[in-house]
């Protein structure tokens, strides 16, 4: 019987993008929740009571478009960052970055700007219109290249046939990974050789969340090794062909700040020729406030790139005392933002799982209200039209449960880009169908890979 089934048309919250067929659960459910939690196991990722029974598919044209407005709206958030101020002090001062954030760069300008985007992963959930962009995550230390990997490894095992081809189509972010730092050796004229550092006490104190990470890379032809920040000048105080000139910078200043680990060691590898990707000016491009200014529109973007924005961008604004434009009107930002709660989101330049994040509809007015009147004064926030999320059936395994069970679930896609290359689709949810804020970490929502069929 073919993997393959098809849905029909979809439920009265769904949409025609997800398509009209998915993926049967291949295996009973105990045999799939078993394998699952198996090659997770150890990672640093928190125990789920609902998981998926079968990866997401979506046809092949939506899971392309996915791909292909992420690399060309980078490349707008790219300029709309970098032309802030032509310096990384000036950046830093107009995005009134905090003080934790002033550290960490490279000398060298060009260097800094040139590897910040390596690591790319947006948020995007799909709208009465199709995909939104809610906002890019550009660092290497963003959640879902592993995990990705992980849920890969079992649909591979449950779904390959007897030559190990599969009813669908994908890409591995771990292979995707090992091409770019191959490429990146090379144009650096470095050895082949690839720096991972992290913490362990940022994955409670287990190291498996690396090791499967290193395994690969020494498994596909470059030689790789786990450093904690203590052990980083292993890296490039040694012989020069026992150096490591290039990493994967996986870990972020505030995680860091609040289990007391010290960055000094990072900067002084960076001073000693190590180049760690995403590189600091990675922040200019995650913040919400480059997403703003994007969504505003640049004097420089022709009809073409603004036609893009309109198309993938909710209406996003830097907040503060001033006015903008909607809907070919202008409003007064900020009094807008108070009297249209149910049509807007909150959120903090800087934030990660959820948190900084205020959606108006679930808020009281007097809370919304002095949210979006002290964020104004600051400068550093962002309201955001609120994206009403479409859903797609999944089929669901639950804790003990002897069979599967749909549920019609709203995923934030995540597609991944590491030097500009497709690397998979990372994917989260919550599995009993509930919306909001939906974070796996945060909020204890699932996770699944999305594949093309």
């Amino acid at each position: 019987m073919s993997a393959l089934e098809d849905i029909g048309v979809q439920g009265a919250t769904g949409h025609p993008w997800f398509g009209s067929r998915r993926l049967a659960p291949a295996a009973p459910a105990r045999t799939i929740r078993e394998m699952l939690r198996t090659e997770i196991r150890d990672t640093g990722w928190p125990y789920q009571s609902l998981l998926p029974a079968a990866p997401i598919a979506l046809p092949r044209a939506s899971y392309a478009e996915l791909f292909r407005a992420t690399a060309a709206l980078l490349d707008l958030v790219r300029r709309t960052a970098l032309e802030t101020a032509p310096t990384t002090q000036g950046r830093l001062a107009a995005y009134r970055m905090p003080e934790s954030e002033h550290q960490l760069f490279v000398d060298d300008q060009f260097v800094e700007e040139r590897y910040a985007d390596c690591v790319t992963r947006p948020d995007i959930v799909i709208g009465p219109n199709g995909p939104q962009f809610l906002e890019f995550n550009v660092s290497g230390a963003l959640g879902g290249p592993v995990e990705t990997h992980c849920r890969l490894e079992v649909w591979r095992k449950l779904y390959a046939d007897d030559q190990g081809r599969t009813p669908f189509g994908y890409e591995d972010p771990f292979a995707v990974r090992t091409e770019m730092f191959r490429a990146l050796c090379a144009e650096l004229a470095a050895p082949p050789r690839v720096a991972l550092l992290g913490s362990a006490r940022d994955q409670g104190d287990l190291t498996r969340y690396f090791d499967v990470q290193t395994d690969y890379f020494n498994s596909h032809g470059l030689t790789a090794r786990f450093f904690e920040p203590e052990e980083l000048h292993e890296a490039w105080d040694c012989p020069p062909r026992l150096r490591y000139a290039v990493g994967l910078r996986d870990f972020t200043i505030p995680d860091w700040i609040e289990l007391g680990i010290d960055t000094a060691p990072v900067q002084t590898a960076l001073d000693n020729g190590c180049l760690l990707v995403g590189t600091q000016t990675s922040t200019f491009l995650t913040s919400k406030l480059t997403m703003g200014l994007l969504s505003e529109g640049r004097p420089w973007m022709s009809a073409a790139e603004k036609a893009l924005v309109d198309r993938y961008l909710p209406w996003t604004r830097v907040l503060s005392h001033r006015w903008t434009s909607r809907g070919g009107e202008k409003v007064d930002l900020v009094r807008f933002a108070v009297d249209h709660r149910e049509l807007l989101v909150l959120k903090a330049s800087i934030g990660m799982s959820g948190k900084q994040v205020v959606i108006g509809r679930e808020a009281g007015q007097a809370e919304w209200e002095a949210a979006v009147t002290a964020a104004a004064e600051t400068g550093t926030s962002v309201v955001q039209d609120f994206v009403a999320p479409r859903t797609c059936r999944l089929a669901m395994v639950a804790d003990d449960a002897d069979e599967t069970h749909d549920v019609d679930v709203a995923p934030v896609f995540g597609p991944l880009l590491f030097g500009g290359r497709p690397a998979g689709v990372f994917s989260r949810f919550f599995g009993d169908g509930a919306a909001g804020i939906v974070s796996v970490l945060g909020a204890h929502s699932s996770d699944d890979c999305v594949v093309a069929v």
